[in-house]
């Protein structure tokens, strides 16, 4: 009799322990195949599909006009609905995610393709989309992990992978220009570096207006949207936020983080490519890599 009420004891036992992984398999498989979700996503894309109407008249225009900016118009709106609804479905699967490695494959993945973009602006540049990418993951992670640690923003996809798509974005707009315009100064003002270098002066010091202006030129539109900001526009994530339903006492809260983080991750990616820039324009003995100059 024990042996059979032991045996009994330890099914039961199976029993309870494997019911709720039944249940969590059974409610994965409804999911799979509910698709009531796709029906609210269609239903959400009535208003956007109808905004194409102003694309339209654009369209129209330009034909009418003869610009000749028909066909690129409409390219570019079908790339922006197929672009952002493939992001949205996985960012739809990430936030759904309870795990670190996504977030960091999304900020990477961000960061490779900010890298090339910005390195073909400047693509008379040595190592261009190298330096780019470098100076936009420095930029942005150091900058990032700043908002982490004073709590800011919590490490979870729903906060970190926007606020990291904003600061690559930008980032990756200044680093081109900083990289793109520090070359083409030196290169009209070869013989004043090539001068300071002959007189014992450091690539730093030989090139540190050019470096200056070039930084400056490049940041010029973050600091001057900042300091305009809610006077002339509203921006992105505050408009967001209110049309969302949020505040916009809270809106405003948000958007200050937005504009400081921005302005913090924009400079330092600048800075960092025009460090990263010397290997390329000067030799081992500190003098200028002529040949990069040359086109």
């Amino acid at each position: 009799l024990y042996p059979m009420c032991h045996q009994i004891s330890i099914t039961m036992d199976s029993f309870f322990f494997l019911k709720p992984m039944l249940a969590s398999q059974n409610h994965t498989l409804q999911q799979a195949t509910d698709w009531s979700w796709m029906l609210e996503f269609l239903k959400g894309m009535v208003k956007p599909v109808a905004a194409t109407a102003v694309v339209f008249l654009a369209v129209a225009l330009s034909f009418y006009q003869k610009l000749g900016l028909e066909l690129e118009m409409v390219v570019a709106i079908l790339r922006a609905f197929i672009q952002l609804s493939i992001i949205g479905f996985v960012l739809q699967f990430i936030f759904n995610q309870d795990n670190a490695g996504w977030i960091l494959l999304a900020y990477l993945f961000m960061v490779i393709v900010a890298g090339y973009t910005a390195g073909q602006r400047a693509k008379n540049v040595p190592r261009g989309k190298y330096v780019a990418g470098v100076s936009i993951l420095t930029g942005t992670a150091v900058t990032m992990f700043v908002l982490v640690v004073l709590s800011v923003f919590p490490f979870t996809p729903r906060y970190i992978i926007p606020i990291a798509g904003m600061m690559v974005g930008n980032a990756m707009t200044v680093t081109g220009v900083t990289m793109k315009r520090l070359r083409e100064d030196i290169k009209t003002q070869m013989n004043l570096v090539e001068t300071a270098l002959a007189l014992g002066a450091t690539p730093r010091e030989a090139t540190h207006e050019q470096v200056k202006r070039a930084v400056i030129l490049a940041l010029s539109p973050v600091v001057d949207n900042t300091k305009t900001v809610g006077l002339i526009s509203l921006p992105g994530a505050m408009t967001g936020l209110i049309m969302g339903g949020a505040s916009p006492l809270e809106a405003i809260q948000l958007q200050i983080v937005v504009m400081n983080m921005l302005i913090g991750a924009a400079t330092l990616s600048s800075i960092m490519a025009t460090y990263l820039c010397w290997p390329a324009f000067f030799t081992k003995a500190y003098q200028l890599q002529t040949k990069v100059f040359l086109t």
